[in-house]
């Protein structure tokens, strides 16, 4: 089975390509070269995009904007190529890097996403000692987790990073690219103006 997964929701945007459950190739960039990044993991694999047999699809938390631009690019190459689709919570898929990591998303605001999932200020998370936080959150609130007595990896650490490789060993079942929902937790930024 060859298998496409990526995620957009986050600042460092994922792609992987998946033969028979081994990573045949992975890119890493932003989420507007997203399809740059697919057609070159395709082109390096000799591949064809009638050669993919499902997608996989991180579904946030993490910024509207580039969850919807991952969400978008899922459906339309499912329909295009007639693929079945899974989406994987980015949260979820960053927990599976490392035994007991506890996942700490930027949100912005002054806040971050967690498991739940939900929102909350970095000052609000309730951690163990030495609990293991990884993400982009744990990055910039790293003196707040760190004064919790949380332990988090250096900032260049690849735990920081959801990898769409994770988000493929999570998949059980696919279904219809267009059941797949975004993970927002909270309301957006943007509010639709009144006709006056």
């Amino acid at each position: 089975m060859i298998v496409l997964s990526f995620d957009t929701a986050t600042d460092v945007a994922t792609s992987a390509l998946l033969v028979h459950g081994q990573v045949h190739g992975e890119r890493s960039s932003l989420a507007r070269t997203l399809l740059e990044d697919v057609d070159e993991l395709l082109r390096s694999a000799q591949l064809e995009p009638g050669s993919l047999d499902a997608l996989v699809v991180g579904t946030g938390p993490g910024s509207f904007t580039s969850t919807r631009i991952g969400l978008a690019a899922a459906r339309g190459l499912a329909l295009a190529l007639d693929l079945p689709a899974a989406g994987v919570s980015t949260l979820d898929a960053l927990a599976s890097a490392a035994a007991g990591a506890h996942p700490v998303i930027d949100a912005r605001r002054r806040e971050v996403f967690v498991p739940g999932p939900r929102a909350l200020a970095p000052d609000d998370l309730e951690l163990e000692p030495g609990m293991l936080c990884i993400g982009s959150g744990a990055v910039r609130y790293r003196e707040t987790l760190e004064r919790s007595g949380a332990i988090v990896p250096p900032d260049d650490d690849a735990l920081h990073v959801p990898h769409a490789r994770l988000h493929a060993a999570l998949v059980r079942d696919f279904g219809r690219a267009d059941d797949l929902l975004p993970v927002y937790v909270r309301a957006p930024d943007a509010h639709a103006r009144s006709a006056a």
